[in-house]
């Protein structure tokens, strides 16, 4: 008991000469030791690391997981060490809704199997962005939180005892300093003032070593801030690698449902995509458009059509259909490709009608005298 007791003074005594040499070092009273340049900027390299990797694993965490309340489910079930449970995601819930609705409202209804067909998609869908989150979170986000919670932890309380080892060592530098004060002022009691600066030179070299020592120590986990980069840029590129996938995998279901839904249109309206008796026009041509923005339907390619320079000259020939043409809205702006498709604009209105041999995809619009093809996805047609 008496142990602990000179060991709890001890500590105490220490704590506070820690204390008063960091508000004097505050207020500009005390002197502080420095460290080198090269060593401030392994510190802020260290601190930046941190801060943006916090940053960095942040966001990732609201883009895997939109949802607040699931994200902090999860990250309970993390601390409890407890498996998180599998959840449903957005997609495959939609699906699931969609399934319901066209058993219901008529699985054989034309309504009723776009609904299962775009269901299925979208099931798919699902199940990719689940694998994507598994995988991203695997070979992404753990990797950051290992950083976090095991290499900066070591690193902050190294960091910590570095301090305290350097403000022990001014506390030093502080107490020789004012013995040799005072064994400079004093008279009569030189021998005592020898004695009490030879002790604060000894406890001097002795903090000395200790502050040298720990700095060291401090300095190599700093540098390993190096190789902590080269493992998250090797985990950034998995990243990538896992999100290039996924959007491929989302880009080849919705292909492959619009060509399921382009195939079905003709049974749908067949007043629209159905060819009269009359003798048939020239077949028109299709180039896909490259300059549609990002936000635009997937414009079809219109493949066995004729080559667009007989396109355009046999388009003014082009007579529309006794019956079969009907009005549409356009959805978005869609600039012409060639001469043989029609330039169109949000929100008006054109003519639209189709002849023998054409692609399902595509529609012949005419607005005023202007005529040309035009993308059945940029349009909402109206009765």
């Amino acid at each position: 008991m008496d142990f602990n007791m000179k060991k709890l003074a001890s500590d105490a005594g220490i704590f506070f000469t820690r204390a008063v040499q960091f508000t004097e070092e505050k207020f500009g009273q005390a002197e502080k030791t420095e460290l080198d340049a090269h060593f401030e900027n392994l510190l802020a390299r260290a601190d930046s690391t941190k801060n943006w990797t916090e940053r960095i694993l942040r966001q990732t965490e609201v883009l895997l997981q939109p949802n607040p309340s699931a994200r902090v489910e999860e990250f309970l079930y993390e601390k409890l060490d407890r498996k998180v449970p599998s959840r449903v995601t957005n997609g495959e819930l939609l699906a699931q809704y969609m399934a319901e609705a066209a058993s219901e409202l008529g699985p054989n209804t034309p309504y009723g199997k776009t609904l299962m067909k775009v269901s299925e998609a979208e099931k798919r869908l699902g199940a990719a962005e689940r694998d994507f989150i598994h995988t991203a979170s695997l070979s992404f986000l753990t990797p950051l939180r290992n950083f976090l919670e095991g290499d900066w932890k070591t690193i902050s309380k190294e960091r910590r005892l570095l301090q305290n080892r350097r403000l022990d060592l001014d506390a030093c530098k502080a107490r020789l300093k004012k013995a040799k004060a005072a064994e400079a002022k004093a008279t009569c009691e030189g021998d005592l003032w020898n004695d009490e600066v030879d002790k604060a030179e000894q406890e001097l070299r002795a903090a000395q070593t200790e502050f040298d020592r720990q700095a060291e120590v401090t300095r190599l986990l700093l540098e390993g801030i190096s190789s902590a980069h080269v493992n998250h840029l090797r985990c950034l590129h998995e990243f990538v690698k896992s999100q290039t996938t996924y959007y491929a995998q989302c880009y080849r279901h919705m292909l492959d449902l619009q060509k399921q839904l382009g195939s079905s249109q003709g049974a749908i309206f067949p007043g629209t995509f159905v060819g009269t008796t009359e003798p048939a026009s020239p077949p028109l041509s299709s180039t896909s458009p490259t300059t549609t923005a990002a936000t635009m339907p997937v414009v079809p390619t219109g493949a066995g059509l004729a080559p667009p320079e007989e396109a355009a000259l046999c388009l003014e020939e082009v007579a529309p259909p006794a019956s079969g043409t009907r009005k549409a809205r356009v959805l978005y702006d869609y600039e012409a490709a060639d001469s043989s498709e029609l330039a169109l604009l949000a929100d008006e209105l054109i003519t639209v009608y189709s002849l023998p041999g054409m692609d399902p995809d595509w529609l012949i619009g005419e607005r005023g005298n202007k005529k040309g093809k035009v993308p059945v996805t940029y349009l909402e047609l109206l009765s």
